[in-house]
């Protein structure tokens, strides 16, 4: 039977067959392969965020970085206090994908940050949230992933509370409308016309939470800057159950304290020292 030890180190360094992209990690360029890339890493088991280090030598950040993401958002972060605009023109229809880690669309759009211009390449969604506020989780987060021309990356977090009056987020309505067609990973589909007001408006409004963590899948790479909406968007209980039916669980564990141990370094160090 393996020491505790050995049995850590074996989740780490456990390998996966035929990788696939990933969907935060992606170039901002889209395929020219139509077919929709199904990822590599999960969020159970050996390939789950315990193994995901393993699962490729480019992952290292997911076990070691100091600086990673999700994190709980508390007194210690602080609200961002620079000129925000979002601008994510309307579209007739977008590409909604199954990457069989998450929900994700094609879109474009511009947000201006502290002087600098990012791109929008795509939003994905997370159930349940992968931020906490002051400890509290919410059903449902949303990420929208830019990259500047620099390389440097910004994503915009979104969080969704369930409603008891039945009001709902309308870009969350809309996609529901097409959740069945991607029941399947690796699908994709069409969606009707997909409206981006309400999501602008609510992010610049703020407050935001800001920081700079990672990417909260592999491969984890650091230096990613957040800025996470305080207060939520609603969502109703039929839309937010066609997500989970679909995604199911799809949150990486919380983090530590930015600036401490990674936490399964942390934990390997711990079970050496109890030998």
């Amino acid at each position: 039977m393996l020491s505790p030890v050995l049995l850590l180190v074996t989740v780490l360094t456990v390998h996966s067959v035929n990788g696939a992209c990933l969907h935060d990690d992606a170039p901002l360029s889209r395929r020219a392969n139509p077919a929709v890339p199904i990822a590599n890493f999960s969020y159970t088991g050996a390939t789950g965020p315990f193994g995901w280090a393993g699962l490729s030598p480019a992952n290292g950040a997911c076990s070691t970085s100091k600086m990673q993401s999700p994190i709980n958002l508390d007194n210690a972060i602080s609200m961002s206090k620079s000129t925000l605009t979002v601008t994510i023109p309307d579209v007739s229809h977008a590409e909604l994908e199954n990457l069989g880690s998450t929900l994700e669309v094609v879109a474009n759009g511009t947000t201006h940050f502290a002087g600098k211009a990012y791109t929008l390449a795509q939003f994905h969604f997370h159930t349940p949230s992968e931020h906490r506020i002051a400890n509290e989780y919410f059903p449902l987060e949303g990420h929208f992933v830019h990259q500047a021309s620099d390389g440097q990356r910004l994503v915009l977090g979104v969080l969704f509370e369930l409603t008891t009056d039945g009001t709902t987020t309308a870009l969350l309505t809309a996609l529901s409308h097409h959740i069945s067609a991607v029941a399947t990973p690796g699908k994709s589909t069409q969606t009707s016309a997909l409206h981006f007001r309400q999501i602008a408006a609510h992010v610049q409004a703020g407050p935001l939470y800001q920081y700079t963590g990672s990417l909260t899948t592999p491969p984890c790479t650091a230096g990613v800057i957040w800025l996470v909406a305080q207060k939520p968007l609603p969502v109703n209980v039929k839309t937010f159950l066609g997500f989970k039916k679909i995604m199911k669980f799809n949150a990486r564990y919380t983090q530590n304290t930015l600036g401490q141990q990674n936490l399964i370094q942390l934990a390997a160090s711990q079970l050496t020292h109890a030998q």
